[in-house]
């Protein structure tokens, strides 16, 4: 699987990236879904503090023990867990954020992680405070390279200016095109690369399509809308090859983009996804009739 270069960093990810999320609790099913994907060539391992109170860091860390120095493991921290485990609040201070690693290292079983990601932000965060552990944390060693997990322009904005922040994951899909006026063009400009979630928006960028669509619609789009867009879509552009190919092709497209990352619950979709990235890049006359197609229906003036 090839390989793009995220930022400045001397990290290179695969196209393709496993968002370990949707891996489950179960250790041995979860296993199975990584070594599916070592067996794809994928070597991004996405995981969070959060996840699974901390069960995640641990299947994920004991499933790559053997492959560690071949892979490249993302993790976040920022959201902090009541003590009952009822609910998480917001925690980006510098003291958290140097006592949380300890943990999150415990867990993966490794002595450093390859990229820390701050998991969230707000302006109203002490960002220098922030970026102050992060920094310290490359210093001592503990982790490689930082980034922010954020869909806020402003905040953002923020990490750009101040920090040396190598990556932003963000939502990114075909009919979230947000990122491409707000953010993308600037993060480029500065070198910094976007790994990307959500790319088959719920599953309606799958070849379920209709299937997914909730009445309530998706984001500015009303479900009337998607009933349009989604088959003209397949029509247009998918007609000789899988919805999902297209989707995770198109924000590949981007050459701001390093990752794609992807959730699966299954070997199967890990070997599915895998295919829809190996397979031929879009045309610059299909990214441009899909930029159209979405253009024309309701791409409203805040997105």
């Amino acid at each position: 699987m090839k390989k793009r270069r995220l930022g400045n960093s001397d990290l290179f990810v695969t196209e393709l990236g496993l968002g370990c999320m949707s891996i489950g609790a179960e250790e041995k099913a979860a296993r199975k879904i990584i070594e599916a994907a070592l067996e794809e060539g994928i070597n991004y391992f996405d995981t969070a503090d959060l996840y699974d109170f901390g069960e995640n860091e641990k299947i994920v860390g004991k499933a790559l023990k053997d492959v560690r120095e071949q892979v490249i493991i993302a993790t976040k921290v920022g959201n902090r867990w009541t003590n009952d485990q009822a609910s998480w609040r917001w925690d980006p201070s510098k003291v958290y954020i140097k006592e949380e690693v300890k943990t999150t290292l415990k867990r993966l079983g490794t002595d450093y992680i390859d990229l820390y990601q701050l998991h969230g932000g707000t302006l109203e965060d002490p960002i220098e405070e922030t970026i102050e552990a992060f920094e310290e944390l490359k210093a001592e060693g503990l982790i490689r390279y930082y980034g922010i997990s954020s869909i806020r322009p402003n905040v953002i904005r923020e990490y750009v200016k101040k920090s040396s922040i190598v990556s932003v994951m963000m939502q990114y899909n075909i009919l979230d095109r947000r990122p491409e006026e707000e953010v993308l063009p600037q993060l480029r400009e500065h070198g910094i690369s976007v790994v990307t979630r959500g790319p088959l928006a719920k599953g309606l960028l799958s070849d379920k399509l209709l299937e997914k669509v909730s009445e309530k619609g998706y984001l500015d789009y009303t479900y009337e809308e998607l009933s349009e867009i989604l088959p003209l879509l397949k029509k247009r552009v998918a007609a000789s090859r899988s919805f999902t190919e297209v989707a995770l092709q198109y924000n590949l497209a981007n050459p701001t983009v390093a990752s794609v990352v992807v959730g699966a619950s299954s070997p199967a979709q890990i070997r599915s996804n895998a295919k829809a990235v190996n397979s031929n890049p879009l045309t610059d006359a299909e990214v441009t009739m899909i930029k159209e197609i979405t253009k024309a229906s309701m791409y409203k003036e805040h997105r």
